[in-house]
Formats: structure tokens, C-alpha cells, sequence
């Protein structure tokens, strides 16, 4: 008789227990579905604004700098590239800001990603940060490897693929409204 009074007492625990765990559950599931609409905001801010960053450093020094680093590179076109490339920086780099665009912009902007990797970077390995030296005069760093291409192609791909979240331009813009054809 004991035995089954211990039985049914830990029978309702377990469903209690269960029950306040599902409340739980469900709980941070909502909390995770609302935080996941701000998610993309912080690629978005961090990517955009390096794209731009690049952009107008190469617009303010001129993009006919960047053409003589093309050229030695041995990029064909190198200075309607420089400009292409400042361009797609630029534009790119305010749309995905602005989050609007996006899947539109990141094929050219993984392109410039794409062209850095295998004409620069590729050659100096993974890492972004490598000590050369450490002198009297303070630390030197060595050239940068792929490291950071990897993470904004990640970016990218993460936000054309699952959108520019709640505080993006798409957000807040009216859809186009679909055009139905007659069969």
C-alpha cells in the first residue's frame, strides 16, 4: 500500500514538474522568436559599415590608387574595377546598413570578398593577427590572412538568406503587391 502512496506521489511531481518545465519552454521560446527579429542587427551594423569604410577610403584617396594595386596584382581592367569595386563597397555597404537589398547587393559584395581572398589574402593564411616582432619600439604585425573575409562572407550569407530583421528598411517598406496572371 505504501508502495503505490510513493508511486502516485512521485507520478504527480513528474506531471507538476513537467508542466512547469513546458510553461518554461514555451516561455523562452517566445522570448527567443522576439529576440531573433533584432538578431541580424548587429551583422548588419558591423558589416555595413566596414563595406563602407572600405568604400570611402578608396573613394578618398581615389580609386585610381586602388587601380595601380589592381594592376600590380595583375587584375585585368584594374582601374573600371577600382571603380566597380568602390562602387560595390559604397552601395553594398549603405543597403545592407540600411538593411534593405540584400540579397541583391551581397553577390557582387562576395564577389570583392571573393577577388581579396584569392589575389591577397590566401597567401598569408587563416589568421588576421600575426606578430612578426616584438621590439624595443613596440609590436609589429605581420600581413593580414583570410580570417576576416570568411567572417564577412558569413555575415553576408547569414543576412541573405535570413533577412535583415525587424529594424531594417524591408522591415518597414510597403511589399509590392503581386500581380496575378490569367491562366
Amino acid at each position: 500500500m505504501q508502495t503505490r502512496r510513493r508511486h502516485a506521489h512521485r507520478t504527480r511531481r513528474k506531471s507538476t514538474s513537467n508542466a512547469h518545465s513546458s510553461t518554461r519552454l514555451k516561455k523562452t521560446k517566445a522570448a527567443s522568436s522576439a529576440a531573433a527579429g533584432w538578431a541580424p542587427l548587429p551583422i548588419r551594423l558591423i558589416v555595413g559599415f566596414g563595406f563602407l569604410a572600405h568604400g570611402y577610403a578608396k573613394l578618398s584617396r581615389g580609386p585610381e590608387g586602388f587601380g595601380v594595386v589592381l594592376q600590380t596584382l595583375g587584375v585585368p581592367l584594374p582601374q573600371l574595377l577600382a571603380w566597380l569595386t568602390t562602387l560595390v563597397e559604397l552601395v553594398g555597404g549603405g543597403a545592407v546598413l540600411a538593411g534593405v537589398f540584400i540579397p541583391l547587393v551581397s553577390v557582387p559584395m562576395a564577389i570583392v570578398l571573393l577577388t581579396a581572398l584569392f589575389t591577397v589574402h590566401s597567401q598569408y593564411g587563416f589568421f588576421s593577427v600575426k606578430f612578426a616582432e616584438v621590439t624595443s619600439a613596440g609590436i609589429r604585425f605581420g600581413p593580414v590572412g583570410y580570417e576576416i573575409i570568411l567572417l564577412y562572407l558569413a555575415g553576408l550569407a547569414t543576412l541573405a538568406v535570413g533577412g535583415p530583421g525587424r529594424l531594417s528598411l524591408e522591415a518597414v517598406l510597403p511589399r509590392p503587391k503581386r500581380i496575378e496572371r490569367s491562366r
